[in-house]
Order: structure tokens, then sequence, then C-alpha cells
């Protein structure tokens, strides 16, 4: 079974017979890191831009959508309001939208 490294120390283990002919010689105890991490973590940066570009985009399609249902309503306006001709009530009429 393989013992892996709690994240956050220097090194595994050391043998007490190892740290015990260290303390009394004087040498040196060497803690060799291998580190395979880049030297910049681009995800850390690309995942909030990512997120940024999908919110915008987002708000632009909204936007877009309701550009379009505010034409589709005014052109649907028009067009039973010609159908219609004109309203009155009352005996006072009024032409919504005059024919030129």
């Amino acid at each position: 079974m393989s013992q892996h490294t709690p994240p956050g120390q220097m090194a595994p283990h050391i043998p007490a017979d190892l740290y015990h002919r260290a303390q009394a010689t004087g040498q040196p105890v060497v803690f060799v890191v291998n580190d395979t991490s880049p030297a910049f973590p681009w995800q850390r940066l690309l995942v909030p831009f990512a997120i940024a570009g999908a919110a915008a985009l987002g708000t632009w399609g909204v936007v877009a959508a309701l550009c379009w249902l505010m034409d589709v309503a005014a052109h649907t306006a028009t067009v039973i309001a010609n159908a219609a001709g004109p309203v009155g009530a009352g005996g006072i009429t009024l032409k919504v939208f005059s024919k030129k």
C-alpha cells in the first residue's frame, strides 16, 4: 500500500535511526520535493473570465430577446389598430392610426 504525503507537509516520516545519526554527527538532512505544478495556475484565472463571459453573453441574449418581443408587440398593435378602424365611445370617435 502506498503512503501519500498529507497536504502541507514537507516530507514523509524520517526514520528514527537516520534522525539520531544526523543529530549526533551534525550532518544536514536534505528534503527533496518534486514539484510538477506549473508556474502559474491558469485555471484560477480562466474560470472567472469564463463565468463573466457567459454572463455577458446571456445578458445580451436577454436584451436581444426583449427587443424582438417589443418589436413583435408593436407590429401586432399596429395590425390590430388598422383592422379595427376608428375607435369610438359615446359619440366621440378617435382614429388611432391615420392613413395618408
